[in-house]
């Protein structure tokens, strides 16, 4: 297994091991602009259902899961040279909200299935809480309906969450190719106040299950704000994410200026020395657990977004990091690889009107729809001039209340039902439409990747 052993991870015979992979988003924790659907998995699972009934609804997601990562992806993965892959769940695999601390084991059956063949192929598994019960964080990302991170403002949403960690570090005590537990991703305690005691608990039940796999903890504000942690914990590695701003959806041209904010080599380099200050100081391993562009289709731009890829591997090369790019497998924005047909066929007019709409927050240029926005942001503007909210500021959260949530939740009808009137055979066919040898493969990424881990 893993350890911890200053500011590296080694193996147990000492030797460093740098973790270099990719996060295995939309899969067991699926999010709208992966996928395809609009707002958040509960919500769209729940539409889906309306439409299909439980048992044919069960059958298509339980063949997306299957379809999703196979061995295939595990020997491309491989191929490259990746030697980790971080795989986002959601707790209601294992627990329902109707039914709260009653576990269900067959939500382990594809963790168990992926962590099992990513090892045979020499690959760690960092297991990734994505989705806490209320909602550790203000996105759709949590599996969240609203803009309310509730988690932090209810005990028993957290009680929940430790008794769902002293399971899954039960079951995986022992894997010798899981490298540890990312138990909170990407956390937005509004109030900085609860997070710290909680990891405090946290940190003692998951040793109490298991003390010997590696733990890998966000810091606060989405994985940049270290100041909550009250102390180092052993065999722990902390983790930050570095998104660019360049290199969202509304990103400008790199290097450039995005929103009046100007970002080249330089810049990147110092906002990962800020962002990575509480481990060098600490002296723990670096560890970049989300990080990557999002790309658009258009060749002259995307050549800017590789190249901004390129610079940010330089730089935690430079400094020993490693990294957990976003994402594997989507339809179209960020994946290595991306489904095609009949999947487009089928939700590629709807996946259009999202675009056109900005419904889903990643894939936004923040312009989108603007001459009814418009007018909504220079009222608050005007009206509210000192409103601030957290994590991102006025014109964000208008956006996400407006476009994200309002205009997200009422396309959920018309996703689902795309899928009225299917056979079995062309909901499985569907599913399929993840299989690896029926997606696109994005080969500048690729090659990029391979270069990189080959060096």
């Amino acid at each position: 297994m893993l350890r911890v052993s200053g500011t590296r991870l080694v193996a147990d015979d000492g030797s460093p091991i740098r973790l270099r992979g990719v996060g295995l988003g939309g899969w067991m924790n699926m999010e709208n602009f992966i996928t395809g659907h609009p707002a958040d998995e509960s919500s769209m699972r729940s539409a889906v259902r309306s439409v299909l009934g439980e048992e044919r609804a069960e059958l298509y997601f339980d063949r997306l899961l299957t379809s999703f990562f196979t061995e295939r992806d595990a020997a491309l993965l491989a191929g490259l040279g990746m030697n980790c892959v971080r795989i986002p769940v959601n707790y209601r695999h294992w627990e329902s909200d109707d039914r709260p601390m009653e576990i269900d084991p067959s939500g382990f059956r594809h963790l168990d299935r992926v962590v099992d063949l990513l090892g045979r192929h020499g690959i760690y598994s960092v297991i990734d809480l994505h989705a806490l019960p209320g909602a550790q964080n203000q996105h759709w990302h949590s599996d969240n309906p609203t803009h309310v991170a509730a988690f932090w403002q209810h005990r028993h949403f957290q009680d929940r969450a430790v008794h769902l960690w002293e399971v899954i570090a039960d079951h995986y005590r022992d894997h010798p190719w899981v490298a540890g537990y990312n138990p909170v991703n990407e956390p937005g305690d509004v109030s900085g106040k609860v997070i710290g005691p909680f990891y405090d608990r946290l940190v003692k039940a998951i040793r109490a299950a298991d003390p010997r796999h590696v733990l890998f903890l966000d810091g606060n504000t989405y994985a940049t704000d270290f100041s909550i942690f009250r102390e180092v914990y052993e065999n722990t590695v902390f983790v930050l994410h570095d998104y660019a701003l360049a290199g969202f959806a509304h990103g400008g041209p790199y290097p450039g200026y995005t929103r009046g904010e100007w970002c080249d080599r330089g810049e990147l380099e110092r906002t990962f020395a800020r962002r990575s200050r509480f481990q060098r100081e600490t002296g723990t391993p670096l560890w970049v657990g989300e990080f990557g562009p999002v790309y658009t289709g258009d060749p002259a731009v995307d050549e800017q977004r590789y190249r901004l890829l390129r610079d940010q591997l330089a730089i935690y090369d430079a400094h020993g990091a490693g990294w957990s790019l976003w994402t594997y497998k989507d339809v179209g924005l960020q994946g290595l690889v991306h489904v095609s047909e009949p999947y487009l066929e089928r939700f590629g007019g709807f996946i259009a009107k999202k675009r056109r709409l900005g419904v889903d927050r990643w894939g936004s240029t923040m312009e989108e729809s603007s001459e009814a926005l418009a007018p909504l942001h220079a009222l608050i503007e005007t009206e509210a001039p000192e409103w601030d909210p957290y994590p991102w500021g006025a014109r964000y959260q208008t956006d996400d209340l407006i476009r994200h949530i309002l205009l997200a939740q009422a396309l959920l009808p018309e996703y689902a039902g795309l899928f009225r009137g299917l056979g079995d055979d062309e909901l499985l066919a569907l599913a399929d439409s993840f299989l690896l040898d029926r997606c696109v493969r994005r080969q500048p990424l690729l090659d990029l990747l391979a270069g990189n881990l080959k060096d």
